[in-house]
Order: structure tokens, then sequence, then C-alpha cells
């Protein structure tokens, strides 16, 4: 993929505006890609760009795609953490676009955690 243009972020608004409910609350699941400048230079636009296209063709509704800046594993990305209703967070690692396919297939829809691509189970906490 290219340089991205000041087109190219308005087509991405646009669509995932019509893929996916904004509030917080309608959604079952939310996904954030991890878009900071290590996620981008590792492919995260890949990801993100495949993960819309799914929603958009499975018609899902009920899920809140988001982006974020670093997590502050670099050498991990392109990184997304996958939300569900009443389920800790799970935090995946070494992206591309067959891998969150498939986590969004098996896990944001199927509710079953693909080990495989996971680095983290639950949220961090400080001490």
């Amino acid at each position: 993929m290219g340089k991205l243009k000041v087109s190219d972020l308005e087509k991405i608004k646009e669509r995932v505006r019509r893929t996916t409910t904004l509030r917080d609350g309608q959604g079952n699941a939310r996904v954030i890609v991890h878009m900071g400048t290590c996620g981008i230079a590792a492919g995260a636009r890949d990801v993100i760009s495949a993960l819309m296209d799914e929603v958009e063709k499975k018609g899902l509704t009920d899920v809140i795609l988001t982006t974020a800046g670093c997590a502050g594993l670099c050498s991990r990305e392109p990184m997304a953490t996958v939300e569900r209703k009443g389920q800790p967070p799970v935090k995946y690692v070494d992206l591309n676009d067959e891998k969150i396919r498939r986590i969004l297939n098996e896990h944001v829809v199927g509710g079953t955690i693909v080990e495989e691509f996971a680095l983290a189970i639950g949220s961090e906490q400080m001490h």
C-alpha cells in the first residue's frame, strides 16, 4: 500500500461509519487496531482494511471498530485488541489480513480466542 492521502482517510472514515456501530454500549464486541507509526509501518493499514471488508461482507452491525496508537510492543506489530462483552480483552500480535479475518470469525463472532496469535489475555495492571 502506498502513501496514505486525505482522500484515502475520508474513504476509510466513511466505510467505518457505514459498517460499524460507533456508540459505546450498542456493540457486543470492539476491535481496536493499533495504528501508531510502528503499526502502520508494519502493515496495520492492511489489517484494518481487511477487518472493515470482512465486517461489511458479513453485515455485522454489533461490532465496533476503532483505532489506537502504539501499544508499546513495536516488534510485535501489527497488533489488535479484541474486547467482547463479559470476557477479558485479548491482545493479538504479528497480524496480517488473513489472521485478522480468522480472529474476527472465530473470536469476535464465535467467542473462541485464537490462542496461536494471542500475546495476552486480560487487562494490564499497574502495581
